[in-house]
Order: C-alpha cells, then sequence, then structure tokens
C-alpha cells in the first residue's frame, strides 16, 4: 500500500510547469495554520517533505486548518488554486466530526462536500471538506485562478474544520511542497507554488482565558467563556498542533500587580492537537482591575519554534 503511494508521489513534476496559488482566504501563521502535508513514507509511518512529523499514514495532501468551528462559521472562502474546469462537485452532507455519534456513513465520501478541478495537461487538484450548501460552481464550470469555490467547512472524514487540498498529475499524488523528488528531505527541490508558503514545523491554534481549565470541545468550538472580575479563577490556556515528544512549552501570566503563574512543560507525546493551562484561584473580592497577559513558547531542540499572547482586560 505505502509503495504504492510512494510511485503515486515520485510522478514526475516539473518546476514552472503548473502553478498554484493558495486556495483559501486567511493568513498563514496567524488566521490558519497547515496542520498536515503529504506523507511521503513509503512504510507505515509518516513524515512530510521537511522527514517533520507533520503528516499521517497514507495522508495525500495539504490540510489548511482554521482554529475553530466559530471561525469557520464567520466564514472562509475556498479558491480556485488554479485556472480550469470543474470536473465534479457533490455537497449535502452535514458539518460535523466524524467521532460525532450523529456523524453520517463515510461510504467512500470521506472528502465529505467538495470539488475537482481539471486544469488541463494532465493536472488535477481536490478541495474536501467543504461547508454544507457553500459550493458555487458546477460540474463544466470555468473557473479562473481566484474564484470563489465555496467555504471551509467540516463535512466528511475530518475532526476539526479545513481545507484539504490534493493534487495530482496523470492520475498520480503530487505534494505541491516538493514536486520533483519524494526520497529527499528539507523541501530544497522545486514546488508548485507561486507565492513562497513557509513551513511551521508546529506551534499554536489559539489562546485565551477561562474561569476554569476548558473543556477541549468549547475550545475546539470557539465557545470558551471569558472570565470576569469575580470569576473563582483565572485560567490561561493555549491549544497547539504539531508537538512532538521532548518539546518543552512554558506558559506564564500576568496582571497587573505581577506575575499570578508560571509553568514549564515537557510534552512527552507526538500529537496531531494538544491543550495545556495554566491558572489560580481567587484569593480576595476580585481581581484588581486592568491587563491580564498570557504567554505561550513553545521549544523543540533547544530552540524557540512559536509564541502565542493573549490578554484579558478586567474593569
Amino acid at each position: 500500500m505505502k509503495a504504492a503511494l510512494l510511485a503515486l508521489l515520485l510522478a514526475p513534476a516539473s518546476a514552472g510547469a503548473f502553478e498554484l496559488a493558495q486556495p483559501i482566504d486567511c493568513a498563514l501563521g496567524e488566521t490558519c495554520f497547515i496542520q498536515q502535508y503529504t506523507d511521503r513514507d513509503p512504510g507505515p509511518d509518516a513524515r512530510d517533505f521537511t522527514c517533520g512529523s507533520l503528516a499521517y499514514d497514507g495522508h495525500k495532501g495539504t490540510d489548511f486548518a482554521v482554529p475553530d468551528d466559530a471561525a469557520m462559521q464567520a466564514g472562509i472562502t475556498v479558491r480556485a488554486a488554479a485556472a480550469g474546469m470543474v470536473k465534479g462537485v457533490r455537497d449535502g452532507m452535514p458539518d460535523i466530526r466524524v467521532t460525532e455519534p450523529a456523524a453520517p456513513a463515510m461510504n467512500g465520501r470521506d472528502c465529505g462536500n467538495g470539488v475537482v478541478i481539471d486544469h488541463g495537461d494532465g493536472w488535477e487538484t481536490q478541495y474536501c471538506h467543504m461547508r454544507q450548501g457553500s459550493i458555487s460552481v458546477r460540474s463544466g464550470d470555468r473557473v479562473a485562478e481566484g474564484d470563489r469555490l465555496g467555504l471551509v467547512g467540516l463535512s466528511g472524514n475530518t475532526e476539526f474544520p479545513h481545507l484539504h487540498l490534493s493534487v495530482r498529475h496523470d492520475g498520480a499524488v503530487v505534494d505541491p511542497f516538493a514536486a520533483a523528488d519524494a526520497t529527499r528531505c528539507g523541501g530544497a527541490e522545486p514546488d508548485l507554488w507561486r507565492d513562497d508558503i513557509a513551513y511551521q514545523p508546529g506551534g499554536f491554534v489559539a489562546a485565551g482565558f477561562a474561569n476554569t481549565v476548558p473543556d477541549y470541545a468549547a475550545i475546539n468550538a470557539g465557545t470558551v467563556p471569558s472570565p470576569g472580575a469575580q470569576a473563582p479563577a483565572l485560567v490561561f490556556w493555549a491549544n497547539l498542533y504539531g508537538t512532538r515528544a521532548g518539546d518543552k512549552l512554558h506558559l506564564v501570566l500576568t496582571g497587573p500587580e505581577g506575575e499570578i503563574a508560571a509553568q514549564d512543560v515537557a510534552l512527552d507525546r507526538t500529537q496531531a492537537r494538544a491543550m495545556r493551562a495554566i491558572g489560580r484561584k481567587l484569593r480576595g473580592a476580585g481581581w484588581p482591575a486592568g491587563n491580564y497577559d498570557g504567554i505561550a513558547t513553545l521549544q523543540r531542540d533547544g530552540r524557540q519554534i512559536a509564541r502565542i499572547s493573549a490578554r484579558l482586560t478586567l474593569p
């Protein structure tokens, strides 16, 4: 199975023969991030194009993820990465995590609501997990680069709202970040992106404040309520992606009167998503008025790879 996948990844693709624009309306590293890349390992393990861990076994595309369901519901546009003709469309599947009891059977519909575009010369792109009822093109339509296809959703075989983009040439999977050679690491070979897309080996999805350690379902939904001046506790939380065993997380929470809490956390597992929090219980009649700041930094192999901050202002 994986040997066959490697053969697909080695499909011929020359730099400059085909170019892609970013297929999602968001700022990478700010309002969205790449959760997973194409798996380039021929065996049962997984590796991305840098030989990093942002891939899973058999993954055949690039996942552009948004922070939570609230961001998805606000509406994030999916756009054609290149000009072409719409080859196929599916809509009507609900936006629901595949792990939920009410999720429908996939029956070969793992892509969920999606669009396939034929770009000519054997090139094809597929856009998956789009929002139910949002798809704005039909089979046979001609689209230009950047045309709206629909919205990011949560349909099909997925546990988080994102756009899965697959690229194929003559039916074979191509990794757009390293199109020429699937056997090398580091991303030195040509890619298919018109504009540079920097590789981020892991980092933060979001951060915020709560009056208790928040439920992870509420973080995924984007519905964690902010604490007030009489909150029984003040908690700073950070949601991470792409963590590796051995990473070190530093959390610090400060307020108008100085440091409230700080903690160093050694992460012992490689995880697609993880959440950590620090805080302190209320010790008086209320929290002092002013600004409360939370800062989280992620270190790997002795260097900082990501940082996020959040601020809460209490009256």
